[in-house]
Parts: C-alpha cells; sequence; structure tokens
C-alpha cells in the first residue's frame, strides 16, 4: 500500500450507512431552486473540501504509541483532514520565519479537544484597513481569505486556495485563535462558535516584544462524522502525523506531542520508523539532494510503495515528484539489468514494483488534483528546483539486492507465459501442420512410440519411406523448418512465440518446470533426431538436446528418450563391396590408408539425396542406423552449457584452441555420451561456422567468396553473365552446398561500389547492384543483373601464383584453394566482419594507397605509418 493508502480513496467506494429518504410531496419553485453561502454548501456538500466524512475502514499507516502499525482501522477521512489543515499550516511558518523551533500538538481524548502551537512569527494583530478586522480575525474566519494567490510570488507553504483553517473552523463546536505578535506587542484570542456563525469579540492585551507564537485550539462537531468523540483508531492517526512533522521539518525544530518531545530529529530517522533497525531491516539508502530534496530508497516486497511529504503536506498518492525519482531510479535499474540480464525481458513497471520511495521536498507553488491534496499535479519543470539523484546513490541502489527480486518475478512471469504451451498426453493432436502422428500416440502404448524429428521436408519424405518398414502405429514424424531457436538465453516471449517450440511441446506433451521420472506421461517415450549428416545437421541436434537440457533436463537421464538416426554421408562402392562413412574425418582417414582407384564414391550432402529404396533399406536395419544418447553426468550438462550459453564465451574459446584436425565421433558405437557428441561431433559444426564466418586474414575472403572468385578464374569470366547463372556455375565447379540465394547474395556482395562498400570490387557490377540507402539490399533480382571479373581482380591476384596454391578437394573433385595470396593485403582494402562461434572480428576498409606505401616501407625495412580508415567516395570525415 501507497503511504497513508490514501484515505480518499480508501473511503471512497463505502456505501452511505443510511439510505435517502424520497420526496413525500411536490416541491415548490423556492424549494427546488435554492442559492447557498459558501459557508452553507461547505456543510452541506463536505465532500467537495474535505472528503467524506463517513467513518470507514482503510489500511493506514498509525503509530499506537510504540511504533508504527500497517493495520486496518476506522476513521473519518473529513476529520483527519481538518486536522491536517491546522497542522499544516502551523508547519507553512517555517519557511515564512526560520527561527521557528516548536511544535505542539496536544490531543485531549477526554473532551475531544485539539491544540496546535508553533512560535515563530505570529500573525500580524492589525486591523486590515479595506476589510475593517483584525487579520487573524480575516484568515481565520472567513472563506476564500489566504496571502498565498499572488501566483507571481514563488511559495513553499502548503496552503493555496483560501480555505485551509477555516474548513476546521466550519466544522467545528469551538474553534479559538491566539497569536502573540512580538513586533507589535500585542496579544491576540478570539473564539469561533457553532460551524464559525457565531464570533467572539477579539481580546487584545500586551505581550513582550520577543514574544511570537499561534496557537489553534478546536473541537470538531463529532456528530457531523459519525462520532460521539475521539476514538483510538483516529488518536493513532493524528500521532502519526505528529511524528511526520518531526521527520518533515528536521532537526531546527522540536516536535511535542502531549507534552512528549518526539525522538525522531530527521527525515532519514524517521524513515527507519517504516523499515526497522538498520542492521536487521531492508536496506535504505538516503541523499539530501539539495536544500530543498530529501529522498530515500528501499526495497520493497513487490509491491511500489512511497511515503512523501510537499511543503509537509502527505501526498498518499504521490504525484510527479514522486514519478521524477522513481523514474531515475527504475531507469538506471533498467540499463543495468539490460547489460547484466537481458534475458530477463524486465520492464519498467517490473523496477517499480520492488522500490519503496521516500521523498521530502519544498515546491514552489505547488498544485494538487484537489482540495485533499493527496496527489501533486504540477509538472516537474515548475518545481523550482532540480532533483537529479547522484550515480553514486543509483548504484548502491541497483547493487542492493533488488536486481534478485526482480529477476524472481520477471522469472515467474516468463514461467507463467511459458506454460501457455504446455502440451498434454490425449491420443489426438490437430492444428499442427505437416504432422505424421502415430496411431498409438497419447495412448497406453505411448511409451513404446517414437517421433522422429526430421530436418525439413525432404528428409521426412525419407523418414515417411521407411515407416513402409516398421509401421505407423509406434511411429510418428515432424518436419523441423531450419534451425531450432537457441533457448539457453532466449527471452520466454521469443520461446512462447516460437512455433517450431510450441509444436513440439504439444506433440511430445511436455508440460513446463515438470520433473520426468518416466515417460508415461507424454505422448511419445522416445525420441529420435534425423538430420542430414553434414555440420548443420550436427547443429541442430545440439540444439534440440540444448532445448531439452535447459527446460526438461530430468528426460536426458531416462533411458532411450533421446536417440538419432544416422545415415552415411558418403559412400564407397568397389564391385559388390561397400563401404559406408558417417563422418567426412572418417573418410579422409580411410583414403590415406589405402588406393582409391577403382572406388565409386557418392556424397549424401542431404538426406534428400537417398531414395526410397535406401530409405526402406536403412529402416530394415534399424538398430544398426539408432544411436541412443546416454547421460553420463555433470561433466554432460557442463558441456552442453558451454557450447550454448553466452556466458560461457571464455570457455568455448579454449574448447575451439584445443580442437585436433582429424576428430571426429565413432558411429559405430551404439551408445553415445552427450559429452563425446559435443566434443567429437558439435566442435566440427563450430569449427566450419568459424571458417564460414570470420575472413581469412591471408586473403580477406570467406570461403563462400573464395569460392566465387576460384570459379570466375576458372571460367576467365570476361564477358557478362547473369549472376543466378553463375550462382548455379559456382556451386558446381566448387561443391558448394548452401541455398544458392545465399550465393547470389554474396556474388552481389562482391560486385558492389556504392560508399560504404568496397574500395575495390572484385566483379563489376552491371545493373541495380543496391545502394547505399539501404546498405545494399535493395539490389535487383539475381535473375535481371549481369557480372563479370574487374580487371583488378587478377592483378591483385595473379593467375601465375595459382600452381603454387593448394587447392581442396571434395566429392572427388579439385576446388578452391585453402586461401589465395594477394599482392596487397586485401583484409585491409575491402575491411572484413563476422561472427562466429566464440569469436568475431570487424576491421574497417583502408585507402589501397595508404596500403601500398606501408607495404613498399616493410619491403625497404622501413618503420610502417598508422592508416586511418577509408571509404571510397565518402567526402566526410571519420574519427577515432
Amino acid at each position: 500500500m501507497s503511504e497513508n493508502a490514501s484515505l480518499n480513496t480508501a473511503l471512497s467506494q463505502a456505501k452511505p450507512s443510511k439510505a435517502s429518504k424520497p420526496a413525500s410531496k411536490k416541491k415548490t419553485i423556492e424549494q427546488t431552486y435554492q442559492k447557498l453561502t459558501q459557508l452553507e454548501h461547505v456543510l452541506l456538500r463536505p465532500d467537495t473540501y474535505i472528503g467524506s466524512c463517513q467513518r470507514q475502514s482503510a489500511l493506514l499507516w498509525i503509530h499506537d504509541g510504540e511504533g508504527l502499525q500497517h493495520k486496518t482501522v476506522e476513521v473519518s477521512p473529513g476529520l483527519y483532514k481538518i486536522f491536517d489543515e491546522i497542522l499544516v499550516n502551523a508547519a507553512d511558518n517555517k519557511v515564512r520565519d526560520h527561527t521557528m523551533d516548536t511544535l505542539r500538538i496536544d490531543v485531549d481524548e477526554v473532551t475531544g479537544s485539539i491544540r496546535v502551537l508553533n512560535n515563530g512569527a505570529g500573525v500580524p494583530v492589525e486591523i486590515h484597513k479595506e476589510h475593517g478586522i483584525y487579520v487573524p480575525e480575516l484568515i481565520f474566519g472567513n472563506l476564500l481569505t489566504s496571502s498565498n494567490y499572488d501566483d507571481g510570488e514563488r511559495k513553499m507553504t502548503g496552503g493555496r486556495n483560501g480555505y485551509g483553517a477555516k474548513l476546521a473552523n466550519i466544522f467545528s463546536v469551538s474553534f479559538v485563535v491566539e497569536t502573540c505578535d512580538g513586533a507589535r506587542r500585542k496579544r491576540y484570542k478570539q473564539t469561533f462558535s457553532t460551524n464559525m456563525t457565531h464570533k467572539g469579540e477579539p481580546r487584545i492585551t500586551d505581550c513582550p516584544a520577543g514574544e511570537n507564537w499561534t496557537s489553534i485550539t478546536f473541537v470538531p462537531e463529532y456528530s457531523r462524522f459519525g462520532m460521539e468523540s475521539l476514538d483510538a483508531d483516529t488518536v493513532s492517526l493524528f500521532r502519526r502525523r505528529a511524528y511526520d512533522m518531526a521527520g518533515v521539518l528536521g532537526k531546527t525544530v522540536n516536535v511535542y506531542y502531549n507534552g512528549k518531545k518526539l525522538a525522531v530529529r530527521d527525515f532519514a530517522q524517521y524513515v527507519d520508523m517504516y523499515l526497522g533497525p538498520k542492521d536487521s531491516g531492508p536496506p535504505r539508502f538516503y541523499e539530501r539532494v539539495n536544500e530543498r530534496w530529501e529522498v530515500v530508497v528501499s526495497v520493497s516486497d513487490g509491491q511500489f510503495e512511497q511515503v512523501s511529504f510537499v511543503n509537509s503536506i502527505a501526498t498518499a498518492k504521490g504525484g510527479t515528484h514522486v514519478n521524477l525519482v522513481e523514474g531515475q531510479l527504475t531507469k538506471h535499474i533498467l540499463e543495468h539489468m539490460t547489460k547484466k540480464h537481458k534475458q530477463a525481458a524486465t520492464k519498467a513497471h517490473m523496477v517499480k514494483s520492488y522500490l519503496w520511495v521516500f521523498v521530502n521536498c519544498l515546491i514552489e507553488n505547488p498544485a494538487f488534483d484537489s482540495q485533499a491534496k493527496e496527489t501533486l499535479t504540477l509538472q516537474a519543470s515548475a518545481f523550482g528546483s532540480k532533483c537529479a539523484l547522484s550515480e553514486a546513490l543509483l548504484k548502491r541502489v541497483a547493487g542492493c539486492g533488488i536486481v534478485e527480486g526482480i529477476l524472481s518475478l520477471a522469472n515467474a512471469k516468463a514461467a507463467r507465459e511459458l506454460k501457455k504451451g504446455d502440451g498434454a498426453k490425449r491420443s489426438r493432436v490437430l492444428g499442427i501442420p505437416k504432422l505424421d502422428d502415430a496411431n498409438d500416440a497419447g495412448g497406453r502404448n505411448s511409451s513404446e512410440c517414437t517421433l522422429i524429428l526430421t530436418e525439413g521436408d525432404s528428409a521426412k519424405t525419407l523418414a515417411v519411406a521407411g515407416l513402409s518398414v516398421v509401421g505407423r502405429d509406434r511411429y510418428g514424424v515432424f518436419p523441423l523448418r531450419g534451425k531450432l531457436l537457441n533457448v539457453r538465453d532466449a527471452s520466454a516471449a521469443q520461446i512462447s512465440g516460437n512455433a517450431e517450440i510450441q509444436n513440439i511441446k504439444q506433440i511430445l506433451g511436455l508440460q513446463h518446470g515438470k520433473e520426468y521420472n518416466n515417460s508415461g506421461t507424454l505422448r511419445y517415450g522416445h525420441l529420435m533426431i534425423m538430420t542430414d549428416q553434414d555440420h548443420d545437421g550436427s547443429h541442430i541436434k545440439g540444439l534440440i538436446m540444448n532445448y531439452l537440457h535447459t527446460f526438461y533436463p530430468s528426460l536426458l537421464k531416462l533411458p532411450g528418450f533421446l536417440v538419432e538416426f544416422v545415415t552415411p554421408i558418403i559412400k564407397a562402392t568397389k564391385g559388390r563391396e561397400q563401404i559406408s562413412f558417417y563422418t567426412v574425418p572418417e573418410y579422409e582417414a580411410w583414403c590415406e590408408e589405402r588406393d582409391r582407384r577403382g572406388w565409386s564414391v557418392k556424397y549424401y550432402k542431404g538426406l534428400g539425396t537417398s531414395t526410397a529404396a535406401e530409405a526402406k533399406t536403412y529402416f530394415a536395419a534399424l538398430e544398426r542406423h539408432r544411436k541412443e544418447f546416454v547421460w553420463h553426468g555433470q561433466e554432460d550438462g557442463q558441456a552442453l552449457e558451454m557450447a550454448f550459453s553466452k556466458k560461457k564465451v571464455e570457455e568455448r574459446k579454449e574448447w575451439l584452441r584445443a580442437f585436433v584436425p582429424g576428430t571426429f565421433l565413432d558411429h559405430a558405437a551404439t551408445r553415445i555420451a552427450y559429452s563425446d557428441f559435443v566434443n567429437r561431433e558439435l566442435i566440427l559444426f563450430s569449427r566450419a561456422d568459424l571458417e564460414r564466418s570470420i575472413p581469412s586474414a591471408v586473403d580477406g575472403l570467406k570461403p563462400g567468396q573464395r569460392k566465387i572468385l576460384f570459379a570466375c578464374f576458372k571460367r576467365n569470366l570476361k564477358k557478362d553473365i547473369k549472376v543466378a547463372q553463375l550462382a548455379g556455375y559456382v556451386a558446381e565447379k566448387s561443391a558448394y552446398h548452401h541455398g544458392e540465394t545465399s550465393l547470389m547474395g554474396t556474388i552481389v556482395g562482391l560486385a558492389q561500389d556504392f560508399v560504404g562498400s568496397n574500395n575495390v570490387n572484385y566483379l563489376v557490377p552491371q545493373g541495380q547492384f543496391g545502394t547505399r540507402l539501404q546498405g545494399g539490399k535493395d539490389a535487383a533480382s539475381a535473375r535481371y543483373i549481369f557480372t563479370r571479373l574487374a580487371a583488378v581482380a587478377r592483378r591483385l591476384f595473379p593467375a601465375a601464383d595459382d600452381v603454387l596454391l593448394r587447392n581442396l578437394a571434395e566429392e572427388g573433385q579439385v576446388i578452391e584453394p585453402e586461401w589465395y595470396v594477394p599482392i596487397l593485403p586485401t583484409v585491409l582494402l575491402n575491411g572484413a566482419e563476422g561472427i562466429g562461434t566464440g569469436w568475431s572480428t570487424f576491421i574497417p576498409n583502408h585507402n589501397p594507397r595508404d596500403v601500398v606505401d606501408n607495404v613498399r616501407r616493410l619491403l625497404d625495412g622501413q618503420p610502417m605509418e598508422p592508416m586511418a580508415p577509408w571509404y571510397r567516395g565518402f567526402r566526410g570525415t571519420i574519427e577515432e
């Protein structure tokens, strides 16, 4: 709850105690249309001025004489308001006269009398020339009188509209004004009664010159508030307001309640009453921002709380002053969490909900939402002062444990979000395209069923062909669209919004957060992965393992739950003898051991390469192709986390540095440990990913770019050719195994010459190859644009050097070299950029003339000079 729990808000929903009586007869015109005096209107419609007069229950902070308590009490907000008007009026005197050092509050529970006295400059005891009455009578006995009407004057008091203390007078049976004006040596006393309708004659006596004070003693008309006299709940609320004043006014004012000096001496000590001892309570951070602002920040239990004061007024609902402080805190903590906990998907409202903010401020000419003054509405720009929290305070708050609470809230929200897509064990799952469900899935034999996840539709076709051998009762097939999301550091929104993951949950019947001791509650008892035997296929297997280990680690420990279906990547045939190889390193090792003459070699880069007959052969010998993944212990989980967690970058680098060429996973074994899969198969993908993503420092090229240059050099491409046709030629001559769309994009990139692209383009752009406006993405379709080798390409990569290069071999054909050796470091000419597993790189473009000059200096044994980035055609400046 917010401080005070907002009296008017908490009490406004109560029903009146008595129902209104219907009119017994028709009213006259005079009875229907009435004109009231201001005083009569206040009494008739008190809600407009002081809030509800009815007694109602509310959860509030009160002081029971021992300490602050947060409890449900029954009070009248109207009675509280008239008491508060007198109290704030007394506190205002501290702003007018800084010598004020005493505030006395006396509440007599027996007689119901309330007295508030403050020293400091008294009210001028002098007759107002315009109105012909004494000033104390004018301001305490007449509505709409105030010293705060000059909006051009900057005042930091609570009064503003000219009601204030008069409201207490109107709702009292007795109201006594006393003041001592030392400057005029006059003491004034006047008694008002019967709701300010009767005014006694002022009594003027002499007083010493140094005596200055003002006292208000009043007895509320308790019957108007549904009371006979003061009760314990109301007194406890009044007492708490006395402690408020002690904390807000600070060390220079001694506050007394019923003659006892209150021990609270400053705002920080006042806040301790809410939070408890510093050594055992929640952390708190105090900062006096400037003379007008004091702030204390603490941690709440999951609901935003605030205790705030504007010019001694308790703003129960907060307002713009609280928003100013809370906004700075929320922004800083959000930025901190965005850097440290990106996957948490933290929102501003989550941060706010764990803050407890205490604010004490002085605002110039404050404006509130109503006469109740529960919410400050004045814009921050008009406060008359700044409240910029220090960087030190912001850092201390961010490091006090609030982040853990926010993460807990974010995780709970994420868990609720993830549970929305939970599956269940049922016989049929509808609405999932391309699913070929097993007949027994979700039934009594579901634990014997196997779901085959395939890499794409062509692999599904192969699996479906094999089902004709093993049957459809116990086997289902579902094709994956590309690679599964790496869920290790993904947000709940990303995961719940991923159709592939949601489909898998529904098909298997997975339930978020559930611990599985067996597969009896699932629709399938086994999950079989069927991917291409290339590096990307290994990555897909790893991503599936990563998903299960992140959310359902118990499933990886179930014997036989996760298996893979392996098919040969290469078959070597000689007569009737046939040898199958499941990894390229395994085949290469075989080649080194024997003469390959007479052997016919066929590569199966994708499952789509296999025929339906071969599929039936595979499934007929299912046990030979079925490999079970087994959990050996903690090292398996650590291996998966190392491979996929963003937090394990350094460990992943060490893993890749330790790679030994020729490593491969022996598929002769029927059981494979998860750690063996990571260290002997998945590592091959990571190495290949690095080679594809990070350009070589020797020639500045990635493998795809190098294949394109190789094909162009081989064809001696001097005449224009369509980019789409060139892509087909490159794929044919260089054993390119990925999509031709990607290859065509790479060709376009080598030909682009707009500002910010290549300083030296190796291919000539003939047509629309993209512009700087969209970074080259606005190139025309590859069917419509042409290209050829640029003349400079062969000058940088001389043909005479080709015989010295070490060409690679794949699928029985000689392809591009391991790398070219240009006459200039082309990695500097056109720059280099890439992100791979564990590493990334960025090298800006440089001026070819600067590069040539430095190469010559190097050849002459002279020191080279620093080079600044340079982009052909760019006329601006580049700053470091």
